[in-house]
């Protein structure tokens, strides 16, 4: 299709057949006035001849005669390219030298100077002739010069190349020179788009429209007005779910603290069970207010590009590890930690907030007397050495064929137990991205099953 097309190629087919016409126009244009002066020169040559011929005429006696020795002949007749004719008649037309059966000039034709010249078939080859009246005794005799047009024809074909060839090497010049010319002056639209690319999906920036071709600062001013409203309705949809989790927090801390009151004290039995359902559905509801409200701090912070510092993944881990084996003896899990210096340029809060969410996401889905273990390491790669954050558990682990969905925004694998809500590896993939990590979701290195996510961070600073 034609909208598929190339700037440059479309530009070319453009220009092509103009600059063929012209190529055309200009071949006409230099032929008819190069071909008649050399045309001229060829004719006058002949008629040299029928003067020189003419010359030899004798009359004595009442006959006519031509005095042309054999070797003059020879040497009238030689010529590099072409055959020549030559025929002398009399007055009366009788043939006195030459070839007698050169056909005599049109009838009609009127002589100008004394000079007929015309063009002919003999011997079925095409000549160019002349024919000069000349005076012999008082009468007029007749001199007829032909030549084949061999060196006529070459004369033309030199003469179109000759006006041709620079011709069509200016115009080989012009399309290479707006080839290059075009791709050039598409520099800046190229440049712009591996600008746009580079992007993160949360940059939205305007685009600057210093470098940007005139003709292309309509499309930019159009592109930033789009990103200015994406980027209000993205920050209006993040303040709604900011003050919606927010406006939640309270309250259902409150209902929460009343629970475990209510539970604390002695109730029957069937009322303690609805409790337990009262509690269980209000700390899957708090946990998902958090969530949404670490989602819209994360989303927040991509937006504004949040400051980043060196930090050392040990030392975040262990400023929050007391809590969370609590958490694991609460549950009857060994919560374990193999830690070494693993250094990143991050945010700690929000690397705090991936941690929690992967901690949690093992302890929920691993039973009672299993095992979690999370790592930090540096691990050399082709690029450098890079910094990792795992989190390991013997749990039921994740299908391979499910592992690039879990990171979905509440998607949750048919079948899975426990309260979640989908949302932790979304957080916990969203943080990775504007830390410029990736997230990668494998089984447990031992007991051939459970789960383990890595976070794997660029290059550590020095």
């Amino acid at each position: 299709m034609a909208n598929g097309r190339s700037v440059r190629v479309q530009l070319l087919r453009r220009l092509l057949p103009p600059i063929t016409a012209l190529l055309a126009i200009g071949a006409v244009i230099a032929y008819y006035p190069s071909i008649g002066p050399a045309e001229s020169a060829y004719d006058q040559a002949l008629i040299d001849v029928g003067l020189a011929l003419g010359e030899r005429i004798r009359y004595a006696e009442g006959r006519y005669s031509v005095d042309l020795p054999s070797a003059a002949e020879r040497i009238l007749r030689t010529d590099r390219y072409d055959q020549i004719y030559f025929r002398v008649r009399a007055p009366d037309g009788t043939s006195l030298a030459g070839d007698s059966d050169l056909p005599a000039p049109p009838p009609d034709d009127t002589p100008n100077d004394g000079v007929i010249a015309y063009n002919d078939v003999y011997g079925e080859r095409d000549v160019r002739a002349v024919a000069v009246l000349v005076p012999c005794a008082g009468k007029v005799c007749t001199v007829q010069v032909a030549e084949t047009t061999v060196k006529r024809k070459r004369l033309v074909r030199d003469i179109v190349l000759s006006s041709l060839v620079p011709t069509l090497l200016i115009a080989i010049a012009t399309l290479v020179i707006v080839w290059f010319g075009v791709k050039r002056g598409l520099a800046p639209l190229a440049r712009l788009s591996e600008q746009i690319k580079e992007r993160s999906p949360r940059d939205l920036r305007p685009i600057e429209i210093g470098p940007v071709p005139e003709e292309a600062k309509p499309m930019v001013g159009a592109l930033n007005d789009l990103l200015g409203q994406v980027e209000e309705a993205n920050s209006n949809q993040q303040r709604f779910l900011a003050n919606a989790a927010h406006q939640l927090r309270t309250p259902l801390a409150g209902l929460q603290a009343h629970t475990e009151l209510a539970l604390g004290q002695a109730v029957p039995d069937a009322c303690r069970i609805e409790l337990e359902q009262v509690h269980l559905a209000t700390v899957r509801t708090a946990r998902l207010a958090n969530q949404l409200l670490a989602l819209a701090r994360a989303e927040s912070a991509g937006d504004r590009e949040a400051a980043l510092e060196p930090l050392d993944m040990r030392r975040v881990v262990e400023g929050v590890a007391d809590e969370w084996v609590h958490r694991g003896l609460a549950r009857d899990i060994d919560l374990g930690f193999d830690l070494a210096e693993a250094r990143v340029r991050g945010n700690e809060f929000l690397l705090r907030e991936a941690l929690a969410n992967l901690v949690h996401n093992a302890l929920e889905y691993t039973p009672a007397g299993g095992h979690v273990t999370v790592r930090t390491a540096t691990r050399r790669a082709g690029d450098g050495a890079r910094a990792v954050l795992e989190v390991e558990d013997d749990g039921p682990g994740i299908p391979p064929e499910q592992r690039a969905q879990v990171v979905q925004r509440f998607y949750r694998a048919p079948g899975t137990a426990g309260t979640g809500s989908g949302l932790g590896l979304a957080i916990v993939s969203e943080i990775a991205g504007l830390h410029g990590a990736s997230v990668e979701i494998g089984e447990a290195t031992a007991g051939g099953h459970g789960c383990r996510v890595s976070l794997i961070f660029p290059a550590a600073p020095a």
